[in-house]
């Protein structure tokens, strides 16, 4: 790459970004280094649905990977990061088969092969348009190593687990009551129902006896249902055997209404005898538990409802009615023929498909499962060990325990055509079943299984397919996997993250990551989820268009905690962008002051002065407390620590102070200034790069060295010698100083433009040292007329005071001041400074914060504690003197 010198007076993304992503993928810098001396660090991206286009948490969880991998591969490891995405089975296909159906097509017209076709075709037309988005937002991942949930070598992965778990007895087939979905007509995993609350009711009916038998004096029994439609699929009446009310009833038989079939009353611990009547109905076709009590006591299933939620022959005279429309027949009928005794309206809640929305039926099927129990109990002893996945924020670890420990069966099959079909074969004529990573030999004998695996049954599989395994020797396999972190949202800690540790514990016998973070979820200003319905979704392409990438990456970054949401705002927006903005102005400042022959590299330090030490001193500090927040995944604090810097420091202090250098007639001092200058920019944008990659690129372009994309430049390191506390405390006291004056003329309305007396009255022979030797700078930063620094100086009677650290400044504004105002300011200062005394007491009052904290930590509190009450007796003093004066 060469050098570009211009840089316009306003920072504009669209003159920055563009074009600069295809050179780094061109050049090949966002590939592995090769070198078998790195330690290596991998990433694999949590592959995006091939549905639509990516969305503001797709963005968030991106920048945070693209921040690790960039950090990474600047420090000098071999990186890799893979990226792909999945094919999202009920999610296209739900996708898919609305397109076709605007053309009043349907899968079932197409038929399997043909509908596939045009999943295809959806797939590539979305992955295009999510190659662009990754583009725009910058990634830095290597598209060479690319891969998708059905591609030939995921494919023959997952046939490899599906038989492997299947010969160990962890796969089995069988009819169980299952979540099922009846718009997309296909079963659904427990976490894939969202329950919400929905108006009911609970149906009050008689149930008389079949003969002569009276309960409290009536020859029925009352059942309360909410699901009237499965009335047809009764098989028994329940009651708990401890019941004593119910204990006579047991054996006895009752009439089901409508039907006329006699169905027994059992006695079964399932049964709570203080909800409701005590006693319930059981549908073993249409409800888990009654699928357990039915098969504790050897109860006929009655299926009464057909795929798409229809009634079915066994429904009776309801058959081909949809379930709602049964419900308000059957109770209409159980009403005309007395059955009916009354309605209670409930709110109550319900399961519905996360992705198509309608409400789950409870439904009885044949179904694949895999047999969870051992899994899940290798998947919590290896978090026992010193192996174990470490969970960010380690509240999670907690989250993903308690699912292991009550982990139901997973059924994975799924009435779709879009996906990985099983294998598993059945022959025409004997019905044996045949498993297998190929299709059996004599092929036209058998028929397989047109169901196909959930699609998290693959993307359990993602850490280490996208390796190369099942190929142990593959060359990624052996030095990237285990990969090094996985950042996603917290939200699919069941779907995805666990399923991922006990697949990988199985089939590799590692963890699949080392760490995983666990960010929240992007909401709306008011703190709502984005979603379509409230009309509140941001496109994240929408807001580069307008603010650039790099802005969209600081905004996320900045608002970044593990574990917790976000809110998104177009005036946080404006912020990041002004932030931006502002490191272009102070860089082009500087670039604009650097001669063609100026280094990066730190001129000798008996050249440094005062302000030298104390950016160069600020830097290191900057850069350790950068270095640890990222290690400890605090990417916000990482950001407030950069700002910090870059805003305060470097900005609004340093380069204020080099402009009388820069502009003054020692040509030697100059050119000190001009390289240091040059060496904290080039610092700021190494420290910036892994946040902001476009705009750190550009900047870096324009400063003069090797020409090379800072994308592989070297990332910043700590020097111990350069860290400089006795600069850090004499920068503090004259800044302050400065501040102080600058506040006291804000306050009386003292424009800077006008020369005032200053009087500084020193408490401290050390601050006064300091503020002697720097007298030329506080003549120049507050404007002052005449300059006294002193431990003798006595400010007159008509004079603005504030306390500084060691003494206090005056500025005698006779015509200005009014002794009552001027006390009542005093007084709001002591004020502040006595919550400061009292927070920084109760801080170091607490033995566990003394105790825990680092050493630093707790002497800078005492310091600040002494400098609050030391201002403070000033203050104190000041007021006295003025109100004596009165």
């Amino acid at each position: 790459m060469t050098r570009e010198i211009d840089m316009a007076p306003k920072y504009n993304p669209q003159d920055v970004e563009p074009g600069r992503y295809d050179q780094w993928v061109k050049d090949g810098v966002f590939k592995p280094s090769g070198d078998p001396d790195a330690k290596p660090y991998s990433i694999v991206i949590p592959p995006p649905n091939v549905t639509g286009k990516l969305h503001l948490g797709h963005a968030w969880d991106t920048t945070l990977q693209d921040i690790l991998i960039r950090l990474k591969r600047m420090q000098g490891y071999d990186t890799l990061w893979v990226p792909g995405m999945d094919h999202a089975g009920i999610a296209t296909q739900a996708k898919v088969e609305a397109r076709l159906a605007e053309d009043g097509i349907s899968r079932y017209d197409l038929g399997r092969e043909e509908f596939v076709k045009k999943v295809w075709e959806w797939k590539d037309e979305y992955a295009a348009t999510i190659h662009r988005q990754w583009a725009k937002m910058g990634i830095s991942v290597d598209y060479d190593r690319e891969r998708f949930t059905l591609d030939e070598g995921l494919s023959k992965a997952v046939r490899k687990v599906f038989v492997t778990l299947y010969k160990k007895g962890l796969i089995y087939r069988g009819e169980y009551i299952i979540n099922w979905d009846p718009k997309a007509r296909t079963a659904l995993s427990d976490i894939e129902v969202i329950h919400k609350d929905d108006k009911g009711a609970f149906y009050h009916v008689k149930y008389p006896f079949v003969d002569e038998t009276t309960f409290n004096g009536k020859n029925y029994i009352e059942i309360a249902t909410t699901r009237p439609e499965t009335m047809m699929g009764d098989v028994a009446v329940a009651v708990n055997p401890d019941d004593d009310r119910y204990k006579e009833l047991v054996g006895k038989e009752v009439v089901l209404p409508l039907q006329g079939r006699h169905i027994p009353i059992i006695a079964d611990q399932y049964v709570d005898p203080e909800f409701g009547t005590g006693m319930v109905k059981i549908t073993p076709a249409h409800d888990p538990n009654d699928f357990e009590v039915g098969n504790r006591h050897n109860l006929k299933r009655i299926n009464t409802m057909n795929e798409d939620a229809t009634m079915n022959a066994n429904a009776g005279k309801y058959e081909g009615m949809d379930r709602f429309e049964a419900r308000k027949a059957i109770v209409k009928d159980l009403e005309d023929q007395g059955y009916l005794l009354k309605v209670e309206p409930i709110v109550h809640s319900v399961g519905h498909s996360e992705r198509t929305g309608v409400q789950v039926e409870a439904r009885l099927s044949t179904q694949w499962f895999v047999k969870m129990k051992p899994l899940a109990e290798a998947a919590l002893k290896n978090q026992e060990g010193p192996d174990k996945v470490n969970f960010v924020p380690e509240r999670f670890e907690h989250t993903f325990k308690q699912w292991m420990e009550n982990v139901h069966d997973w059924v994975i099959s799924r009435q779709l055509w879009w996906g990985h079909q099983i294998p598993a074969w059945y022959h025409k004529e004997t019905g044996e079943v045949y498993v297998g990573e190929e299709a059996p030999e004599d092929i036209e004998n058998w028929e397989q299984d047109p169901d196909v695996l959930d699609t998290w049954f693959s993307s359990a599989l993602w850490p280490f397919t996208t390796m190369g395994w099942p190929d142990t020797d593959s060359p990624d396999y052996k030095r990237y996997f285990p990969t090094s972190t996985l950042v996603t949202g917290y939200d699919i800690i069941f779907f995805w993250v666990s399923r991922m540790i006990f697949q990988s514990l199985e089939f590799t016998g590692k963890r699949p990551f080392k760490d995983v973070i666990l960010h929240g979820l992007i909401r709306d200003e008011q703190g709502r989820k984005m979603s379509k319905s409230l009309g509140n979704g941001i496109d994240p392409m929408d807001v580069i268009d307008k603010y650039g990438t790099d802005a969209l990456r600081w905004f996320l970054t900045f608002g970044t905690t593990a574990g917790q949401d976000i809110r998104f705002s177009y005036q946080k927006m404006d912020a990041a962008w002004n932030f931006i903005n502002k490191i272009w102005n102070a860089s082009r400042y500087v670039i604009m002051n650097l001669d063609d022959d100026t280094t990066a590299e730190l001129p000798d330090k008996a050249d440094w002065q005062l302000a030298d030490r104390w950016i160069i001193s600020r830097l290191n500090q900057t850069t350790k407390r950068v270095l640890h927040f990222f290690d400890e995944y605090e990417f916000g604090e990482a950001d407030r620590a950069l700002y910090n810097f870059i805003w305060n420091d470097f900005c609004d202090w340093y380069i204020e102070f080099t402009k009388r250098d820069l502009n003054g007639t020692d040509a030697h001092r100059k050119q000190v200034v001009q390289h240091i200058l040059c060496h904290v920019l080039d610092q700021i944008l190494r420290l910036m790069h892994p946040i902001t990659p476009f705009v750190t690129e550009k900047i870096w372009l324009t400063m003069p060295h090797d020409g090379k994309s800072i994308v592989t430049a070297a990332y910043p390191t700590v020097h111990e010698d350069q860290l400089d506390a006795d600069a850090e405390r004499q920068m503090d006291a004259l800044i302050g100083l400065i501040k102080a004056v600058r506040n006291i003329r804000t306050e009386v309305n003292a424009p800077m433009s006008s020369a005032v007396d200053v009087l500084v009255k020193t408490t401290d022979k050390q601050v006064e040292s300091i503020l002697t030797a720097n007298a030329n700078y506080i003549t120049a930063f507050c404007h002052a007329k005449e300059l006294t620094i002193g431990s003798d100086v006595q400010a007159p009677q008509l004079a603005v005071t504030k306390a500084i650290s060691g003494g206090e400044v005056s500025l005698p504004l006779a015509e200005l001041i009014n002794l009552d105002d001027e006390i009542a300011r005093l007084k709001k200062d002591a004020d502040k400074l006595e919550a400061e005394v009292s927070r920084a007491q109760k801080k170091l009052g607490n033995e566990r914060f003394v105790a825990n904290a680092p050493a630093e930590v707790v002497d800078k509190e005492r310091t600040k504690l002494a400098d609050y009450q030391e201002k403070l007796t000033a203050t104190k003093a000041r007021i006295a003197e003025l109100s004596a004066a009165k």
